[in-house]
């Protein structure tokens, strides 16, 4: 076109159809939802089988308790009506009533022994004394020695009060237990000391000097039937009487 015409011609634009398009990326989940999904049936597969299990133990519970017989609940009241009854429990297996069962607390075998009044006794045994708050139940007392009557475990324990104030001696302190499994009987607690009168000044109301000495020993073991518990002391002569500074006993912690 020449410089004078009027305007110029308008630009041309040619689009190419054979150009490739751009996908666009499509949108994805989050890999954090998917694995919480699977950890969500996990759980609801586990309560799931937690609940068979339960109710199958539940079944067979309910077969194992229609094996019990009940007595009636008037038949219950009439025998535990009875002051006899009411440290029974259980029931037979033949009939609706209560069988003649001890409590626990009946059962429990012990003892306490106090003294000792006469203290020489054979073989340096002590001899204690069944007075004042002294007790044995379910246990016998026979010349400073306590019969087992209940086969179990037991605490023993015992404590005696010397006086080693005129001379130099040995004080020996021991528990022993004479059972049929041995010929001999067996030692089971020991307490040992050599006293000496000290250079203290002796007190004018006093007639003769004092060095207390105090042994305590205590400790659990396994018991049978027929088996003998005492206690021995050397030099014996010297224990100071009394029924608070001498004494034994033994009770049944577990059968």
């Amino acid at each position: 076109m020449s410089e004078g015409g009027v305007g110029t011609c308008p630009q041309v634009f040619v689009v190419d159809s054979q150009a490739s398009y751009i996908n666009m990326p499509t949108e994805r989940k989050p890999r954090w939802t998917s694995q919480l999904q699977k950890f969500l049936l996990l759980l609801v597969g586990l309560a799931m089988l937690g609940i068979i299990v339960e109710g199958f133990l539940i079944y067979n519970l309910y077969q194992k308790t229609k094996e019990f017989p009940l007595s009636s609940p008037q038949h219950l009241y009439q025998n535990l009506s009875n002051p006899k009854a009411q440290s029974q429990v259980g029931y037979r297996g033949d009939s609706n009533e209560i069988p003649s069962v001890q409590t626990q607390t009946q059962q429990r075998a012990f003892a306490h022994l106090l003294g000792p009044s006469n203290s020489i006794g054979e073989g340096d045994v002590v001899q204690w004394v069944e007075e004042g708050d002294a007790v044995t139940q379910n246990m016998k007392y026979d010349k400073g020695r306590l019969i087992v009557e209940r086969e179990g475990y037991y605490y023993l324990y015992s404590k005696v009060q010397m006086n080693a104030g005129e001379e130099c001696v040995l004080i020996q302190h021991k528990v022993m237990k004479k059972t049929k499994a041995y010929d001999h009987p067996l030692e089971l607690m020991q307490s040992k000391s050599h006293r000496c009168s000290t250079s203290r000044p002796i007190r004018l109301t006093s007639s003769e000097p004092e060095d207390l000495w105090n042994s305590y020993l205590a400790g659990i073991f396994q018991l049978h039937v027929g088996d003998e518990i005492y206690v021995t002391l050397k030099n014996i002569q010297k224990i100071r009487p009394g029924p608070s500074e001498n004494f034994m006993g033994a009770f049944m912690v577990s059968p």
